[in-house]
């Protein structure tokens, strides 16, 4: 019977671990939805100069709410450790988060730091800009820069230092003022891919050298940093001929431009008429002054005699190019026979070269914010991280998606408006112009006052329906 029970056990016990883990895969490794207060959850850190105040506030227009950068010009810093460290070494990982730009994002940052596991006893109150962290993803912008950062921040095995990869072609940051999503997918392959808003922007392999910079791998040799260059070493490929002798014939004084000995002066040349006379026109101000202002003289003209004329005072005969001229002499160069091409340093072995199959990544204990910005009203929420990519496209359409759809329809309807508004100015000068013509007319200068009161109040109607209906009739 024991052996009976435990054959009818088996198909039992397997169905309900393998709904176990299809339920346990589908949920995030760490979802922060700030549906509740941050509080006591996430840390901010205690570093004087992060002096910005984070709040707990909702989306404009949404009733989602979300972390706040709620003052300008400010640093900020806050940080959350996770419950265990999630490892990037096996398997997909997916970070992801959206970042709303209420007013929009002119100089600062709005990206996330993934913190690697800290030494023994670090207090989560000592975040700042130096705290080590394994990946630095999402936007930046100021000036030239305009970015969606994802740095890699790996160990150099032989030396033991840690070096920054940038992504070479980062995705740019959307400019408007909507939610936006930012996803990074790391694949068990080497691949990462950037997306916005759920669409693939950017996609490189972390052991390419094509596509991070500086290449994960270092080269495997490097120049000899104490390879000097011989002191005879000639680098000239030309040479002046030694044996060229400048000719007799050669005038290096000679001039480059000579009197052009056969013009002549133009028929009908004006010789006794001035290029500039008096204005006839200007008279004396009534308040001048000659003791003061001194005596009064008219403003100079061109003259009008001139204007017809070739040219008027004295005739100069133009200059020409010299046809004797020919410069400074200089040898003709000739092929170096000392040549020996341009000097560089011995290459030797990179101490620092090591090979790896793929990214020996540190693991992510904790997720945090610290950044410096000169914009207020930037509003993250929903910061994940997965190990299934379909766990993450699936919180997109469930938060992100519906925020996203209502505020670009408001968008929509803001630019209609604005363009109606801008056409309706139009319409509006239209009515001023024509009723002020009106009002100009000589036998309606009385009612001049009325006519231009009412042209005001008609216009204060515009936003009217009637009113618009009339724009194509005028």
């Amino acid at each position: 019977m024991t052996g009976g029970r435990a054959v009818l056990l088996l198909p039992l016990l397997l169905v309900a671990s393998a709904l176990f883990a299809q339920i346990h895969a589908s949920d995030p490794l760490f979802h922060e939805s700030f549906d509740e207060g941050f509080e006591g959850s996430w840390i901010v850190s205690g570093k004087e100069e992060y002096s910005g105040v984070w709040k707990h506030e909702k989306s404009d227009g949404h009733e989602d709410y979300g972390l706040l950068v709620s003052e300008p010009a400010r640093k900020y810093a806050i940080v959350k450790e996770l419950d265990s460290p999630v490892t990037l070494k096996d398997g997909t990982v997916v970070l992801q988060f959206e970042v709303r730009l209420q007013n929009g994002l002119e100089c600062g940052g709005a990206y996330l730091k993934y913190i690697r596991p800290q030494e023994a006893g670090w207090d989560a109150k000592e975040f700042d800009n130096d705290t080590p962290y394994t990946i630095m993803f999402g936007p930046d912008k100021c000036g030239s820069t305009n970015k969606v950062h994802f740095i890699l921040k790996h160990k150099n095995p032989k030396t033991g230092k840690y070096v920054e990869h940038h992504l070479k072609s980062p995705p740019s940051v959307p400019y408007d003022k909507l939610s936006h999503v930012y996803t990074a997918i790391l694949k068990p392959d080497n691949e990462v891919r950037i997306l916005v808003d759920g669409e693939e922007k950017s996609k490189a392999n972390f052991m390419s050298a094509d596509d991070f910079e500086p290449a994960l791998i270092p080269s495997k040799t490097i120049p000899d940093p104490d390879d000097k260059k011989p002191e005879d070493w000639d680098e000239r490929a030309k040479i002046p001929d030694p044996d060229a002798v400048k000719p007799d014939d050669w005038d290096e004084d000679a001039p480059t431009e000579i009197l052009d000995e056969e013009a002549t002066k133009p028929e009908g040349w004006l010789d006794d008429e001035p290029e500039e006379v008096d204005d006839p026109e200007a008279a004396k101000p009534e308040d001048w002054d000659d003791e003061e202002d001194g005596e009064w003289e008219a403003p100079k003209i061109d003259n009008p005699k001139c204007e017809e004329a070739p040219g008027c005072g004295e005739w100069k005969r133009p200059m020409k190019q010299n046809p004797a001229y020919k410069g400074k002499w200089h040898a003709p160069l000739i092929d170096n026979p000392n040549y020996k091409g341009i000097w560089k340093p011995q290459e030797i072995p990179n101490p620092e070269y090591f090979e790896l199959d793929k990214p020996d990544f540190d693991p992510i204990a904790a997720t945090g914010i610290e950044i410096w910005t000169m914009q207020d009203g930037i509003l993250f929420d929903n910061i994940l991280i997965a190990d299934d990519e379909k766990v993450a496209m699936s919180i997109l359409e469930k938060t992100w998606k519906p925020k996203f759809v209502v505020e670009k329809e408001k968008q929509k309807a803001e630019e209609a408006a604005a363009a109606e508004s801008e056409d309706l100015s139009e319409f509006q000068k239209k009515i001023f112009s024509v009723l002020y013509k009106i009002a100009d007319i000589p036998f309606l200068e009385p009612y001049k006052i009325k006519i231009i009161v009412r042209t005001k109040n008609l216009c204060l109607l515009c936003s009217n329906g009637p009113v618009r209906s009339l724009k194509n009739d005028i």
